[in-house]
């Protein structure tokens, strides 16, 4: 699965994700301080705190998560481009 998004309020998803953090009762304090600062400092990490994978495919049927990954990187997105066919690396396992 690859997902495209377009961030158009970053300091909102920022904040969110200092309001979740801050919810977060059983976390201590060191911990929560280098969560702060990770989204702070950059709104891909932000979207990675809010943003559980498990989440997104729990209750697909036939779906059992066996590992997620985050990784992120800012583009320039173009959808009309050829470049960025998502087809592309869909292989003809019918997995696609």
């Amino acid at each position: 699965m690859e997902l495209v998004l377009e961030v158009d309020d970053a300091d909102a998803v920022t904040k969110s994700a200092l309001r979740r953090i801050a919810e977060e009762a059983d976390v201590p304090a060191a911990e929560r301080a280098q969560a702060e600062g990770a989204v702070t400092e950059d709104t891909a990490e932000a979207l990675a705190y809010l943003v559980d994978p498990f989440d997104l495919v729990s209750q697909v049927p036939g779906i059992d998560l066996q590992q997620a990954s985050w990784s992120s990187e800012r583009i320039d997105y173009d959808p009309d481009s050829p470049d960025w066919d998502l087809d592309e690396d869909d292989g003809d396992d019918g997995n696609g």
